[in-house]
């Protein structure tokens, strides 16, 4: 969570935050799968994966029918052919994918000019002071989510609360078409519930040192002071413990430009070999390339991203004296940054890939640093 601001002391943080805010997050369901089956009635029903289906595709989103049998984003299309073998593959459409954002970014506007999207299907809204002068969160969320059915045919599930942490906890809560509100003094109780891994940003293999120390619940995380945490987690010490108690005091913020797109993957096992490597890395490739193009962003640096079974982190990074000119280009620099490596002084926890200095990316955009881009 690298947005999140570090601990002023290593007291106890208050019960509650200061300054509570109206905050509501929308996340539109199963979003680029539910546009194809909204477009195409043959679709409807069936598990469908948007993405490629040859031998390395990758899985972009899968539909609910898709879900029920393990078919899961960014997983590799022969694996999620194997889980279900009537699985329908489509090829993404961003140019339909945008023009329903576009409809869905007017239905917010429409409540609050306070507005930060994550991503085309994903937004924070801050609804604090609501143009309308409707006064309640939970009545915003539900005409929200009323207007986006009317006018795409979509449902979008919604998380209010009184700050970003706790409304996208919300938000996943009851999906999909659901509405989940936490209450001003709930925050608390409603994380101590949860099993770690609804944390952001906790991946299978945080979750199975967790497990070890004894932390499987967001009680048990609580229970550990600042110390411990940072002790055994490092910077991410700080943000586990105010997320243990359900605090977050980052704005929503509107006008945040986006500095670069990209995504990560943790794997459920570590990985050392250098073929598992470079199969890792052209998966990550297919993914951010989607993005970059839903993105139309357009830049000069590809940084490869490494990260130790100790946790230590390893980037490499190359910057052309002009933009990326393709996708071609864009792996081709990504596979030298590997190769240079190989071989790693020891197997790896996680691997991520990002294009910065970007030009020509909507500002409205930012890249999802909430939730570490986790793609498995």
């Amino acid at each position: 969570m690298a947005d999140l601001p570090p601990l002023a002391s290593q007291e106890d943080a208050p019960r509650d935050e200061p300054g509570l805010r109206k905050i509501i997050h929308v996340d539109m369901d199963a979003f680029f799968a539910s546009v194809e089956q909204r477009d195409n009635p043959e679709l409807r029903g069936k598990p469908v994966a948007v993405g490629g289906a040859g031998g390395r595709g990758v899985v972009a989103a899968a539909s609910y029918e898709a879900r029920r049998f393990g078919v899961r984003s960014a997983m590799p299309s022969v694996t999620a052919r194997r889980l279900c073998p009537e699985l329908v593959f489509v090829r993404p459409r961003f140019d339909a994918y945008k023009k329903v954002s576009r409809q869905i970014r007017q239905v917010f506007a429409h409540y609050t000019t306070v507005i930060e999207p994550l991503s085309l299907d994903e937004a924070y809204l801050d609804v604090t002071d609501d143009r309308l002068g409707i006064g309640s969160a939970t009545r915003i969320a539900e005409l929200i989510r009323q207007e986006i059915r009317a006018k795409t045919k979509l449902t979008a599930s919604a998380g209010v609360s009184y700050n970003k942490f706790l409304a996208k906890l919300a938000s996943d809560q009851n999906k999909p078409d659901g509405l989940c509100v936490i209450r001003p003094g709930e925050g608390a109780r409603f994380v101590a519930g949860l099993p770690i891994r609804r944390f952001h940003g906790i991946g299978p293999k945080a979750e199975e040192k967790m497990h070890k120390l004894g932390i499987a619940t967001g009680a048990d995380l609580a229970a550990k002071d600042i110390a411990f945490l940072r002790q055994h987690f490092g910077s991410m010490g700080d943000y586990l413990f105010r997320a243990a108690r359900g605090i977050d005091l980052r704005p929503v913020a509107a006008h945040r430009v986006r500095k670069s797109v990209g995504g990560e993957r943790t794997f459920p096992a570590d990985i050392g070999t250098s073929a598992a490597l470079r199969e890792t890395l052209e998966n990550i490739i297919a993914i951010v390339w989607e993005r970059i193009e839903a993105a139309g962003a357009r830049g000069r640096t590809v940084t490869l991203k490494l990260k130790f079974t100790d946790f230590q982190i390893m980037t490499r990074a190359v910057t052309r004296p002009d933009h990326v000119s393709g996708r071609e280009e864009f792996a081709g620099l990504a596979r030298a940054l590997l190769e240079a490596e190989l071989p790693l002084r020891g197997p790896i926890r996680l691997m991520g890939l990002t294009l910065g200095n970007l030009e020509g990316a909507e500002e409205d955009k930012p890249a999802r640093d909430e939730a570490q881009l986790r793609l498995l």
